[in-house]
């Protein structure tokens, strides 16, 4: 029971640490998309990539939060 224990701690661990690194891309993304929009400077078919790309990384942060997330039973 200890190493089954162990690794769903670890598993816990490596999916929390992702999760903080999405959330910093997201981040990074978000100020790269307001950035070439209030400049004009982008190209939209860039800004459509960045934002299809922070949508995608929007979809893994969710499933993170919901394997992260214990069930409840009521």
């Amino acid at each position: 029971m200890a190493i089954q224990d162990n690794d769903a701690r670890t598993d816990e661990r490596e999916a929390q640490e992702e999760l903080a690194r999405l959330k910093e891309e997201h981040r990074d993304l978000d100020t790269a998309i307001e950035a070439l929009e209030r400049v004009g400077a982008g190209d939209r078919l860039q800004i459509q990539r960045l934002k299809k790309r922070k949508l995608g990384l929007k979809d893994r942060m969710s499933y993170l939060e919901d394997q992260l997330t214990p069930d409840i039973i009521a």
